[in-house]
């Protein structure tokens, strides 16, 4: 009897998570509980790290080295949650023995490392994932429909903040802690991307840490959109709070609010009634009439947990030959912004992005 393809049941992947440390666990509760996937070993220089982890998913294999894991374990894909040093090394191994990778933000230490990376992947036809949570949560998912089908209109300014009472990280600045996964999010939700103009970026140390603890983004968009991040270690006061404002409408993001965290609001400047009343010198009074004040909504989220999604994403791409939703190319983006943000804070002034990342990675072939 023939069986219909969309009832045929895939073989489970298999794979690896190297790096048992932070993020680790996380990837690997994921992979472990996914029915596209099974989780075939740990692997971590910490090997009492990498046991304790075993013990709580399922009991595969723990390994030492990288070396240890390609030679005597068979894997389709690994994911990789090491420090971001390390991450180009890991991958252009696991690339060149064939096997589809995931990482998790940022996608290496430089655009150069991201970019061999991405082109190691396109020449071995693997997948390169970038591991940006935040892109699979339901909130952002609505957020990038919204802005494809126009609900907003024209975009007109983007304003983010991500700020708590936060680790002072030993190898990175607030930038490359924080404004990734801002950075990412925008990437994913505007249509065509995110490649500014421009990028300026301020940072404060006020605690003499030798790195930014404070910091401004600011990115000149297409069409003069002007986007604004706000990132910050020392607030007493968490916020999680994304502004975009369109020429129809304005979407704010609490993801902090598990009631209500995201609000459509129908109100802004109305730009021909201004005109009009611009031109009637007599009614300068009715400047203050020139505002759209119509209705506020909220749309309703699924709940389910990112990483569940990211992981099932991973494997479809795999499966399907096609680019994940975070792509290398994609994670190549963000990684130009924050090597221009550094740029920009060393010199003191804005950065002009010195290079797309398309030429980027064509340098590195």
């Amino acid at each position: 009897m023939s069986v219909a393809p969309e009832t045929l049941i895939h073989p489970a992947l298999r794979v690896a998570v190297i790096g048992a440390g932070y993020w680790g666990p996380n990837l690997a509760r994921n992979f472990a509980m996914s029915t596209d996937w099974e989780l075939v070993a740990i692997c971590d220089m910490d090997l009492d790290r990498a046991d304790a982890l075993a013990r709580k998913t399922g009991q595969p294999a723990v390994v030492g080295s990288l070396d240890e894991l390609l030679e005597f374990h068979d894997v389709d894909a690994v994911a990789i949650a090491t420090p971001a040093r390390t991450h180009h090394a890991i991958a252009m191994a696991a690339i060149a023995a064939g096997k589809h990778v995931v990482v998790e933000k940022p996608l290496a230490d430089n655009s150069v490392h991201g970019a061999q990376m991405v082109a190691a992947a396109a020449e071995a036809g693997t997948i390169l994932m970038a591991d940006h949570t935040y892109c699979y949560t339901p909130a952002v998912l609505k957020i990038r429909e919204l802005l494809a089908a126009g609900e907003l209109g024209d975009i007109l300014y983007i304003d983010s903040t991500r700020i708590n009472l936060g680790l002072v990280q030993p190898d990175v600045d607030v930038f490359w802690d924080l404004a990734p996964h801002d950075l990412s999010i925008l990437d994913f939700v505007i249509p065509g991307g995110l490649n500014p103009r421009s990028v300026t970026a301020l940072g404060s140390d006020p605690l003499n840490a030798g790195k930014s603890c404070v910091g401004y983004l600011s990115m000149e968009l297409e069409h003069g959109v002007l986007a604004h991040i706000n990132v910050n270690w020392l607030s007493p006061t968490k916020i999680r709070q994304m502004v975009i404002g369109g020429s129809r409408k304005t979407l704010v993001w609490d993801d902090l609010n598990p009631q209500q965290r995201l609000t459509i609001f129908d109100r802004g400047v109305d730009l021909d009634r201004q005109e009009m009343i611009r031109a009637d010198v007599e009614n300068r009074k009715g400047a203050t009439i020139s505002y759209r004040l119509g209705d506020t909504w909220s749309p309703a989220l699924s709940e389910f947990e990112p990483l569940g999604l990211m992981v099932a994403e991973f494997a479809a791409s795999i499966r399907g030959c096609r680019p994940a939703p975070t792509d290398g190319p994609s994670a190549l983006r963000v990684l130009k912004v924050l090597e221009d943000a550094s740029r920009s804070l060393a010199a003191g002034s804005t950065a002009q992005p010195t290079q797309n990342p398309t030429s980027v990675m064509e340098n590195a072939r």
